[in-house]
């Protein structure tokens, strides 16, 4: 029973009740080694990392160009890279149009009716294939050899081409949606960085270059320590509670929940070290906070517009300034001494603080939305696949 089980998705498109094959490779790919004839130049240089032409820059000669191996629509080349995602390296199927590798890359051709779309997510799809290649590669110093022979013995469940060609086109879908939300939400950060370059003076001038309409007055520079209250937390990264009262803000881009609280909002935190040193919240009602986590309050300036003004300002100060070993961090004075171009009008600071906010909550939005897309994506391929 759980043999007959396996050899069905749980999820499949209407229509389709057949069991999925199971194939060895060597019935689906054959090894080739075809090198270039010179029929190709240097424009048709493949990235197998990203899949794009990617030109060689400098002029090769006839003979170097002769070792590269010509690399198909179809077909598929072993990238023994290993990473966070791919423990043993990974197989990435050329989808763009016919090209050359470099000779470093084992390359392998379908051999029998295949659907492009469906092959591309199946063949670089970690659940599966990392299995198959933990079972036919070795390991080397930076990167896994495959072992062609012990790779074409492997095998795999495979389902007829209509529904290849079902799968293959609803992932092909699925990710040209996320490509248009990853677009919009990279055109939203641009447009933020133009907007900080251009409503905030810049090369110690008194004036930004655009202005809400009714404000002319010049702008002061003051310390954050002058304009606010800048404290830590107290308490180690892991005492975060599931399902806790509070939110916990430690150094990283997540919130955590607690049980005890230590501060109230209006607040600002500032992640102090890690990987996402200088990463800012607007923390309200009651919270707590890592020990290398600052926590900024009592505001004699527009909260707003001090977050949005700490954005333009601190990495920048942090690039320059910040205490490097094996985790990156800043220190208190780096907060205290950090200079700030402020308007001299309330209703001024409250408008460009408003206006960042709205900006900043539509691009949490666009980001939420993408990684719902993302994970959905990752459910279906577990349910599509098997």
């Amino acid at each position: 029973m759980k043999d007959k089980q396996a050899k069905y998705p749980q999820l499949r498109f209407k229509g389709f009740t057949d069991p999925w094959v199971q194939r060895s490779f060597k019935t689906l790919y054959k090894k080739v080694i075809e090198k270039n004839d010179l029929s190709f130049e240097s424009d048709r240089i493949i990235s197998v990392a990203n899949m794009y032409y990617k030109p060689n820059d400098s002029k090769s000669d006839e003979k170097y160009m002769e070792t590269y191996n010509i690399f198909r629509l179809g077909d598929i080349a072993f990238e023994g890279h290993k990473s966070k995602n791919f423990a043993y390296g990974r197989f990435v199927e050329n989808t763009i149009g016919d090209g050359i590798v470099s000779h470093v890359f084992d390359v392998f051709r379908p051999i029998s009716e295949y659907d492009l779309n469906y092959w591309k997510y199946f063949i670089h799809y970690e659940d599966i294939m990392g299995q198959k290649l933990r079972m036919s590669t070795t390991k080397a110093t930076m990167m896994n050899n495959l072992v062609s022979k012990d790779f074409l013995k492997q095998s795999v469940l495979v389902p007829n081409l209509d529904e290849q060609q079902k799968i293959g086109t609803f992932f092909k879908q699925l990710d040209h949606l996320i490509t248009l939300h990853q677009r919009k939400l990279a055109k939203l950060k641009e447009l933020k960085q133009g907007y900080l370059q251009k409503l905030f003076p810049k090369n110690g001038s008194k004036f930004p270059r655009l202005r809400f309409a009714g404000f002319a007055d010049a702008w002061e520079q003051r310390k954050l320590g002058d304009i606010t209250k800048i404290s830590t937390g107290k308490l180690d990264a892991n005492a975060m509670v599931e399902n806790g009262k509070y939110d916990f803000y430690t150094s990283g881009i997540k919130k955590y929940r607690i049980d005890v609280a230590a501060f109230e909002g209006p607040s600002i935190t500032i992640a102090g070290n890690g990987a996402t040193v200088g990463y800012m919240h607007l923390a309200d009602n009651k919270f707590n906070a890592y020990q290398r986590t600052y926590v900024l309050q009592e505001f004699l300036v527009d909260r707003s517009f001090i977050f949005s003004e700490i954005g333009n300002k601190l990495p920048k100060k942090i690039k320059q300034e910040a205490r490097t070993g094996n985790i990156p961090y800043i220190v208190m004075d780096m907060l205290t001494e950090l200079k700030l171009s402020i308007p001299q009008n309330n209703s001024e600071q409250q408008k460009i603080g408003s206006f960042f906010k709205q900006l900043d909550d539509t691009i949490d939005l666009h980001q939420r939305k993408l990684e719902k897309l993302q994970e959905l994506k990752k459910g279906y391929l577990q349910k599509m696949f098997v």
